[in-house]
């Protein structure tokens, strides 16, 4: 039985929420759509070059074609890291933004790999082809200026890399970080330059114009949905804040009110980039979910004081301009496939977790939510699920007490003492990293599939 005629039998299940009947027609593009996608275009990259090869035995040869081929392969893997961060609806919402992230990444550590053996492969190459040594071929190389202009590309993509590895990034400010990331768009440029002027695209006039539409549409996707977006909807919704107030301790909700926010198609579990615009905030876009549905033309979003940017946050004025961009996130009900449902949130991971319990059609005994803290003075919003479960006779339990102490509360028997047909369930996680991947392992542990297990890390 589906979802909706499980809905329509049951007159006690309340009905979809309306932002994701809205939604419902926007296209989303499901992750084994997406990896089928980028792997047909490292296919016809490589096709591309295995085309134009001149089979040899000799080294030089043997040099200059792995050169091509790997040059090519760091060529489109950029702009896949481009494209995978251009914000693109369809994408988000169908993948989800922190795996989005996260692939971002991985394909960034690939693209320094593939740059890096290109350089050493053309190098080497090239220093055997003319029988110099190593310096003196490098020297020669980058005497052409197309060369010296990937050699530059190379460098920034190599300072961007070094920045974002963890170690490094939780050393430096968000800004800092952000504006060294930006290095990437001057580095791609510089790089496009030795492309048009290498072999492998400059041999073909449909070569050529095939790589400059590639350019063209990812650069168009990023300024549409990373700039033109974001400003026209600050326009036309026009936010502003109208309410800080306190909710925990360190942990405040921001009430905002704009006009037509039911133009956004907001769904329950969604979270937007936030950009305040006071002192200390303008210059940084904050993602954090929405802790309410749309109501009225407010939105309403928790925050706990976990870094300088959130502490700000606790400061902000009735009045304030806000610029939202979004929704993202994949974390909806469009995910579920059973009728019954658990969620699991820990500490201000329950924010799209009360939008959730408040809006998933459910039976009374079919929604349960496990909310884990260290103790009882960290709970957040903790009057409105006890009024949430009440009303829709959900089941709401706390589970109490230090991550390190002697029992586990999410542990796997714990969680099948809870919800007794776990694994009937469709499950929904959100939290600090940590928690998440204790309640992700202890629910396959547990046996609860892995497609019924819906997660969103924040942390990305």
């Amino acid at each position: 039985m589906t979802i909706e005629a499980a809905i329509d039998e049951h007159p006690a299940m309340p009905a979809r929420h309306p932002a994701a009947d809205r939604a419902g027609d926007a296209p989303r593009i499901p992750p084994r759509v997406l990896r089928a996608a980028l792997l047909a275009g490292a296919t016809a990259v490589t096709l591309l070059w295995a085309a134009q090869l001149q089979p040899s035995a000799r080294l030089d040869a043997l040099f200059a074609g792995g050169a091509h081929l790997t040059g090519l392969l760091a060529g489109y893997g950029v702009l896949v890291m481009l494209f995978l961060m251009a914000r693109v609806p369809a994408v988000e919402h169908g993948i989800g933004a922190d795996r989005l992230a996260r692939r971002h990444g991985l394909g960034g550590r690939w693209v320094l790999t593939l740059c890096a053996a290109h350089a050493l492969l053309a190098l080497c190459g090239y220093a055997v082809h003319t029988d110099t040594d190593v310096i003196a071929a490098t020297r020669a190389l980058l005497g052409y200026p197309a060369l010296a202009a990937a050699t530059a590309g190379a460098l920034l993509l190599l300072v961007v890399g070094v920045s974002s590895a963890r170690a490094v990034r939780r050393r430096l400010p968000h800004e800092t970080w952000r504006s060294l990331h930006l290095l990437t768009y001057l580095a791609v440029a510089l790089g496009f330059v030795h492309q048009l002027a290498g072999p492998d695209v400059a041999s073909s006039a449909v070569v050529v114009w095939i790589w400059t539409m590639l350019h063209t549409t990812v650069a168009a996707l990023l300024i549409w949905y990373r700039l033109v977006v974001p400003v026209r909807q600050a326009l036309r919704h026009r936010l502003t804040v109208v309410e800080v107030r306190g909710e925990a301790r360190g942990v405040v909700s921001v009430v905002m009110r704009g006009t037509g926010l039911d133009a956004l198609c907001a769904e329950p579990g969604q979270f937007f980039r936030w950009r305040f615009l006071r002192a200390g905030l303008w210059r940084t876009a904050l993602p954090f979910s929405l802790s309410a549905p749309v109501r009225d033309d407010t939105l309403r979003i928790t925050v706990k004081a976990l870094g300088n940017h959130s502490r700000r946050i606790r400061r902000l004025r009735p009045g304030t301009r806000v610029l939202a961009t979004g929704p993202f996130g994949a974390l909806t009900a469009r995910r579920r496939t059973r009728r019954n449902v658990l969620l699991i949130a820990g500490g201000v991971g329950i924010t799209p977790m009360r939008t959730l319990f408040e809006t998933l059609p459910a039976g009374p005994g079919e929604l349960t939510l496990l909310y884990r803290a260290n103790s009882a003075d960290q709970l957040v919003l903790r009057s409105e699920l006890e009024s949430i479960a009440a009303a829709r006779r959900a089941r709401l339990h706390y589970l109490l007490g230090p991550s390190d102490g002697p029992y586990d509360p999410l542990a796997p028997h714990a969680l099948r003492d809870l919800v007794p047909s776990l694994t009937e369930h469709d499950v929904y996680v959100c939290g600090p990293p940590g928690m998440t991947k204790a309640a992700l392992s202890a629910l396959g542990r547990a046996g609860v599939a892995e497609d019924r297990i819906h997660a969103e890390d924040f942390a990305f």
